[in-house]
């Protein structure tokens, strides 16, 4: 798991364009204390490219959040996550 500076951190993406980062914090907030909820944007439109980074405190929320949200359906989208920064032959 990719431990970033002070938590563990996720890339989601397959978001829908009506994501913000408050509801992305919103939608992850239940599986443990969110340090961060960001979504990529584009440098010009400034709107959400639909995909982005959520960083948990500990790797067991990290681990809770990939395991209730994987694959779930959001705001229309399935999502997909995955573990930032995993090597193809550890299986994340």
């Amino acid at each position: 798991m990719a431990k970033a500076l002070g938590g563990f951190t996720l890339f989601v993406s397959r978001l829908s364009s009506y994501s913000t980062d408050q509801s992305l914090k919103k939608l992850f907030s239940p599986f443990g204390a969110v340090k961060e909820a960001r979504l990529i944007r584009d440098s010009v439109t400034k709107k959400p490219k639909g995909f982005g980074f959520v960083t948990f405190e500990s790797e067991i929320e990290a681990q809770q959040a990939v395991k209730g949200m994987n694959c779930r359906i959001v705001d229309g989208r399935l999502i997909l996550l995955k573990l930032q920064n995993c090597s193809p032959w550890n299986r994340c």
